[in-house]
């Protein structure tokens, strides 16, 4: 594996909210936070944090998102504490030199504004952690498919609240889209760039 010219790692999500008592929890979120830890702590520089934001009422969401919140109602932000949405602590921490980038939706291409950042700093590969694999992060990696990028999903660095279609996006991943996506470990990853 070679990585195509500037580089970056995109980590999904890894917010508090995702990872304490909230509907919301992801069980195993802690199981791959050793993993971010090591790659974003040794290029903080690199890393850009996407962090889901939430409408603070449910009258701020546009269509389906509205039906949505309406299940979800407990995880707007007029429920929600705000220091919720924060990064988990180990990765607060790095911000800066790392950045943050707030979304509303799943996918974080979806109003450009990431994608002419890294545009505009020459970046062609985008190396990819955080949670959950078979939502937030399943549109990250296709959405860096469709504009192009080299994608590098880090295979020990993301997680999900279902251990099913974890493997099942990951499956599907690595077996759809195999000349535009390379599956890896951290330590791989690490080793090639080192």
């Amino acid at each position: 594996m070679r990585v195509s010219g500037e580089w970056r790692h995109i980590c999904v999500d890894m917010q508090r909210m995702f990872a304490e008592d909230t509907p919301w929890q992801v069980a195993w979120l802690e199981r791959v936070s050793p993993q971010i830890l090591e790659l974003a702590g040794r290029y903080p520089s690199l890393t850009i944090f996407t962090r889901f934001v939430p409408p603070k009422h449910l009258d701020q969401a546009r269509g389906q998102w509205q039906a949505y919140y309406k299940k979800w109602w407990m995880m707007t932000g007029e429920h929600l504490p705000q220091e919720m949405v924060d990064l988990v602590p180990s990765l607060a921490q790095l911000v800066p030199p790392a950045l943050h980038f707030d979304k509303r939706t799943y996918s974080p291409w979806v109003d450009g504004r990431l994608h002419a950042a890294l545009q505009s700093a020459g970046v062609e590969t985008l190396v990819i952690t955080g949670g959950e694999t078979d939502v937030c992060v399943l549109a990250t990696t296709l959405g860096a498919i469709d504009l192009g990028y080299q994608a590098i999903l880090l295979t020990d660095a993301v997680c999900s609240g279902a251990d099913e279609t974890h493997d099942a996006s990951l499956e599907l991943l690595g077996d759809r889209f195999s000349v535009q996506l390379e599956l890896m470990t951290t330590e791989k990853f690490l080793s090639v760039i080192a």
